[in-house]
């Protein structure tokens, strides 16, 4: 069964989407408050989190913080029309999707089927005669294998699962290095992105996959 953790403090909305989301393989955990979705992800494991931003005891951008800096969770987040602002920081922070109040449940439906899917794809990638296996950590371009550090590994996973969209440098930063540290130089980010597409772009004929978007961050492109 596929768990999705729903934090909204409105009460008849959130009986709501449980009632439009869960089904014997999907099950939903619903928590009105910052403190209790907190403590369900303490307890218990989810494929999906729903966060509302504007809560009673905080914002749903903190809990989303908190989980990137464990992992690559897929997050969803329901903000109202008029808060630009945090869905431009939502995104920022590693959101993957976001959906405004009002909503259709049909619309919030498709969007959470998307993500969980996402979420089942396998650690083991071919793509663009690439073959990535994260899980075993091993690494091929057209059958020959490529070594890479781990800090190049984490890059490359975050590129392709998001392949054909944009991700910010401080989004890459946070979703990097993990670790805890107080501050990583984006320097680090930048010769990490130069090493791997060295090794992934041997040839200045070669096909760009990994690539710049000046001004904003970088892109694995969809051919």
């Amino acid at each position: 069964m596929q768990k999705i953790l729903l934090l909204e403090d409105d009460a008849a909305l959130g009986n709501g989407i449980r009632l439009a989301l869960q089904s014997p393989e999907t099950g939903i955990t619903l928590c009105a408050t910052l403190a209790q979705a907190r403590e369900a992800l303490e307890k218990n494991r989810f494929d999906l989190l729903i966060l509302d931003v504007n809560l009673p005891d905080g914002s749903g951008l903190e809990l989303l913080e908190q989980v990137r800096q464990s992992g690559n969770l897929p997050v969803i987040l329901l903000t109202a029309n008029d808060m630009e602002m945090d869905i431009v920081t939502g995104l920022e922070s590693g959101a993957d999707d976001y959906i405004t109040k009002p909503f259709s449940l049909a619309v919030l439906r498709a969007r959470v089927n998307t993500q969980l899917r996402r979420g089942t794809k396998s650690a083991c990638m071919e793509i663009d005669g690439f073959r990535f296996d994260f899980d075993r950590m091993e690494f091929r371009k057209a059958g020959q294998p490529i070594e890479l550090s781990k800090t190049e590994q984490k890059l490359l996973r975050v590129l392709v699962e998001n392949r054909g969209r944009t991700l910010s440098r401080a989004t890459l930063v946070d979703r990097i290095w993990t670790d805890g540290a107080e501050f990583v130089d984006e320097n680090a980010l930048s010769v990490t992105v130069k090493r791997l597409r060295s090794k992934l772009e041997d040839m200045p004929s070669s096909p760009q996959y990994l690539k710049t978007v000046y001004g904003i961050g970088y892109t694995w492109a969809v051919k």
